[in-house]
């Protein structure tokens, strides 16, 4: 399974950014989907997944702000990221579980919020 990651960048404080996970060599419809970020000196941290069916669970430090979401037909995840603080700047990467609990993780995409 390959993961790659796109849709960072540099944004201002307040605002958006959407990010994408595309998928291939698995049946991305089975997969469970999450983002993870790690920011410079610390520790990996969950933000987000989402089932095969769609049900959806967040970090407590974004839910409200980040929407998770997929497109089985594109093989594809999202993150749609609103409200940016200077504190969500980190490397965001992409985590595929597949049917058979396999775990396999994306390069990353960099997201600086700063002014």
């Amino acid at each position: 399974v390959q993961l790659q990651a796109c849709g960072g960048g540099l944004v201002q404080p307040g605002g958006s950014l959407r990010l994408s996970c595309a998928a291939s060599g698995s049946v991305f419809s089975r997969n469970t989907m999450s983002w993870y970020r790690q920011a410079p000196g610390k520790e990996r941290e969950f933000l987000a997944t989402i089932t095969p069916g769609g049900t959806t669970n967040y970090a407590d430090s974004v839910k409200g702000r980040f929407t998770i979401s997929r497109d089985n037909a594109k093989n594809t995840m999202y993150l749609q990221m609103n409200s940016l603080k200077p504190d969500d700047t980190a490397v965001y990467l992409c985590k595929a579980v597949t049917y058979w609990a396999v775990t396999y993780w994306g390069q990353g995409t960099e997201v600086t919020v700063s002014s």
